[in-house]
């Protein structure tokens, strides 16, 4: 990121700024939505991979990802991630492997994230709430594969908005059944002291296994949404479609 474009957003979290300084953040917010909605609007149904960025091609996590982005794309799924490096790489993967789409939305930041080279598209958002937005509006399931902050704001993003019904009951798969056992043993803690209803939790499906995840996905939105005869949006010559 840019010094000058990481300077323009604290003073804008500072609190008031001037009322042109405003007017631009605005203009430039809707910029990134409308070219977001354009590279997004044809890429079909899809399913976001949420997961860490800091994990290695030989680690058994990333073999899974792999293996769930190539079973998605056989689904007929657009696998789209974050476009960044460790896992959302090995379901950007898997997707190209398998002959299906391959789609990023890639964040500005100092270090970590940069668009992997399976990308058929991706586009660079510099808001994070602007990319959430993205990977949220166009699929039709979640899956959290192991990660650190970034990826536990997305899996309570999609949590939150399907709790209070913004969004429809897409399922939410978490894969790696070791890693998240701390994470299930507070969501119970929390549970037990009614600050979660059972409800949510059901929310979730924990798994080890790519066809365990891929079966769930299955009922839960192709079927359920009924994708396979969704007939996708028309272009319109007249806006550069």
């Amino acid at each position: 990121m840019a010094p000058g474009t990481a300077r323009d957003e604290r003073r804008f979290l500072t609190g008031p700024t001037t009322r042109r300084r405003e007017l631009r953040f605005l203009w430039t917010v809707l910029r990134e939505f409308l070219h977001g909605f354009r590279v997004l609007h044809f890429v079909g149904p899809c399913v976001t991979v949420f997961g860490s960025a800091r994990v290695a091609e030989d680690s058994p996590f990333y073999d899974l990802a792999r293996q769930l982005g190539a079973g998605l794309s056989r689904q007929g799924f657009t696998v789209l991630t974050g476009g960044g490096p460790g896992l959302m790489e090995a379901a950007n993967r898997g997707a190209r492997e398998a002959g299906g789409p391959s789609i990023g939305c890639n964040i500005v930041l100092p270090t970590e994230q940069h668009p992997n080279s399976y990308l058929d598209r991706w586009l660079a958002c510099r808001y994070f709430f602007v990319r959430k937005v993205l990977l949220v509006k166009y699929s039709y399931a979640f899956v959290i594969m192991p990660g650190g902050l970034g990826t536990l704001d997305e899996l309570f993003e999609a949590l939150t908005l399907i709790q209070n019904k913004k969004i429809l009951d897409f399922p939410v798969v978490v894969v790696g059944r070791a890693y998240w056992a701390s994470l299930v043993a507070l969501l119970a803690d929390m549970q037990h002291h009614g600050m979660v209803a059972a409800a949510d939790l059901q929310l979730l499906t924990y798994t080890d296994s790519v066809e365990e995840a891929l079966a769930h996905i299955e009922r839960h939105a192709v079927v359920k949404y009924r994708l396979v005869a969704r007939r996708p949006p028309r272009r319109r010559w007249w806006l550069g479609e």
